[in-house]
């Protein structure tokens, strides 16, 4: 029987069969119920989910949406947001994925999104596609709580507070509180609704499962929440010792004194000996604020968000830089999508990019310059592993001039 691909959007048959392929290629051995597809259809979004179909069944799914991206400078980038890429391992080599991508780059870039975003379960698919790894993640462990508060303890904001809240405040409060936090954090991306539902347990999707959580937020001296937490425990004794482990899903802080006070406030929790966190920034300010910073062990580092660039004047125009200048670039992309050369100028009144037939000072492929935006790697370290060639003396220089962000990208999402 051949193969067929269509957007799943309009047929509930389709739409079950896309919904139950993706559990099956995310290593979910859940049966769907009736209820369970129902609550998916309308809940999730479908207008540019596709689907390979052989006859009934659902052999590959991708998903796209629209997303902002910060950019370094805190300007809103709109871009497209690959999601829930899965093919039947039965159906391989037979250019699915190929095909599922191209159609979306495409779509993409005619809409005049300026890039596609996604997040990489593995490193070596997705470069033949122009991505890059654009931001990353931190993961720590800090052990022997008992003892007490192991921290650089700092007088809080005067005035401010920190409680208990629970999951209908924190849909309340959560959302206006991301926007800001997300403004100022160059790599976050926006949250729809249906994140907020399902962060809160509002919403439960069946193979996921559930703890109840403890939230807690951080107040300014004018009562103003600067900062949201959200952790578990796992309620664990050593014989007759409390012996428990927290682990942090979520903290994110407008101002580094709510980011203070959201940790000390963790680390003063009774019974807590272990504390773990998830998906941390790489600048997270947890291991200085132990007096021995060693304490807080990196027990993860990875590659996490990745980007690539669809429009190169609207995207390298669209961030601030750390000073004036100017550079060429020259950027290979191997699926003519947003290759070419191009003149970057930079001031403090913002930038500017636009083709040019100007000698290239830097030549790199698609996916390197995904790399290089959002300034998580620099420019001298991409070249010295080869990633970017110098046709300029001093070029790779300035580009990690220009390029230089001061704190590192992070996106606290998955999606």
């Amino acid at each position: 029987m051949s193969l067929s691909t269509r957007i799943v959007a309009g047929s509930d048959a389709d739409t079950d069969a896309w919904n139950r392929a993706v559990m099956l290629g995310f290593q979910h051995p859940f049966a769907l119920t009736d209820d369970e597809l129902k609550l998916r259809r309308e809940k999730q979004e479908y207008r540019r989910a596709r689907g390979v179909f052989d006859g009934d069944q659902c052999v590959a799914t991708f998903k796209s949406f629209d997303q902002e991206l910060t950019v370094p400078g805190g300007a809103l980038l709109g871009v497209n947001a690959v999601s829930a890429v899965t093919v039947n391992p039965a159906y391989r080599r037979r250019g699915l994925l190929s095909e599922l991508m191209g159609t979306d780059l495409a779509e993409a870039k005619e809409r005049g999104d300026a890039a596609a975003t996604l997040i990489a379960a593995e490193y070596r698919i997705y470069g033949r596609f122009g991505y890059g790894p654009a931001a990353s993640l931190a993961g720590f462990t800090v052990k022997g709580l008992r003892s007490g508060v192991p921290s650089r303890w700092t007088a809080p904001e005067e005035g401010a507070t920190v409680a208990f809240v629970d999951g209908a405040e924190v849909r309340k409060i959560g959302p206006e509180l991301h926007e800001r936090f997300r403004r100022g954090q160059p790599g976050a991306v926006n949250r729809p609704a249906l994140w907020w539902e399902r962060f809160t347990g509002e919403v439960r999707f069946g193979h996921e499962t559930w703890e109840d959580p403890f939230y807690v937020v951080y107040r300014d001296g004018a009562g103003v929440p600067q900062g949201l937490l959200k952790y578990t425990t796992d309620k664990k004794w050593d014989v007759d010792l409390p012996d428990n482990t927290a682990t942090v899903h979520e903290l994110i802080a407008t101002t580094p004194a709510a980011q203070r006070g959201l940790w000390h406030f963790l680390l003063s929790v009774d019974w807590v000996t272990t504390l773990r966190t998830e998906n941390r920034g790489p600048d997270d300010l947890l291991p200085l604020l132990l007096p021995d910073p060693r304490s807080a062990r990196l027990t993860e580092q990875s590659d996490f968000f990745w980007l690539r660039p669809l429009d190169v004047p609207a995207l390298l125009a669209s961030r601030s830089y750390a000073t004036a200048g100017e550079l060429v670039f020259e950027v290979r992309d191997a699926m003519g999508l947003a290759g070419g050369r191009f003149a970057l100028t930079a001031s403090a009144e913002g930038a500017e990019c636009a083709p040019t037939t100007r000698s290239a000072d830097l030549t790199l492929d698609v996916g390197t310059l995904g790399t290089l935006f959002l300034g998580d790697i620099s420019a001298v370290r991409l070249a010295g592993a080869g990633r970017l060639t110098e046709e300029t003396p001093g070029a790779v220089a300035r580009a990690n001039t220009l390029l230089n962000t001061g704190a590192r990208p992070w996106c606290p999402d998955s999606f």
